[in-house]
């Protein structure tokens, strides 16, 4: 199943190959990615409400710091 497309080859960027959904989940996880956007409710051209909104999706491995787990005090 191919759902996106991406860059085949660094000399003709604007060739493109299918790249599967997993792929593609699997990567934005691993790295992250912000998705933020505005939305303005106005009448007469008069703004009512404007909502601003911003997303971080990533997988929680990705999020947390890398804890060296030297030797412990105590043990032995």
């Amino acid at each position: 199943m191919t759902t996106a497309l991406a860059p085949s080859s660094a000399d003709d960027p604007l060739a493109c190959r299918p790249v599967a959904l997993v792929d593609l989940l699997d990567r934005v996880l691993a790295t992250g990615v912000v998705i933020s956007g505005d939305i303005t409710l106005a009448i007469a051209e008069v703004d009512l409400v404007r909502i601003s909104l911003r997303a971080l999706v990533a997988s929680v491995g990705a999020l947390t710091p890398v804890v060296d787990a030297g030797p412990t005090a105590g043990s032995g």
